[in-house]
């Protein structure tokens, strides 16, 4: 089936950036550009969340507690998106799964599709 390659997770101070991105192969680039590609996220002890969305039209959905400091960007010829994360915090640690799906989920939900394996992102001093 699809393939997500996840990349660009790591170790940040608080303040500091990170950026990630997520190629998707398998998958025909017409029928890549009728789905949306997110970035969800997974703490310990926590539900996957909301980090941000980004359909073909590059309309954009952030959740509440990364709007203004992280930015998703997606590249419809090479079938990639990213997620550049700026002003990091400590409660930004998790990891961070790429999401590729064709409808978006009910407001708060987890969309059904295919993921990465994920890439841990740590904020720490």
């Amino acid at each position: 089936q699809v393939q997500l390659v996840e990349s660009g997770g790591g170790l940040a101070q608080p303040g500091g950036s990170l950026r990630l991105s997520c190629t998707a192969s398998r998958l025909i680039l017409s029928v890549f550009n009728t789905y949306i590609m997110g970035w969800y996220r997974q703490a310990p002890g926590k539900q996957r969340e909301l980090v941000a969305t980004i359909d073909y039209r590059k309309n954009t959905n952030y959740g509440d507690s990364v709007k203004g400091r992280f930015t998703i960007s997606r590249d419809n010829s090479k079938k990639r998106v990213s997620l550049q994360m700026n002003d990091l915090e400590p409660e930004d640690t998790a990891v961070y799964y790429c999401s590729l799906h064709r409808d978006p989920p009910p407001p708060g939900g987890i969309p059904e599709g295919d993921w990465g394996q994920g890439t841990q992102v740590t904020v720490s001093s």
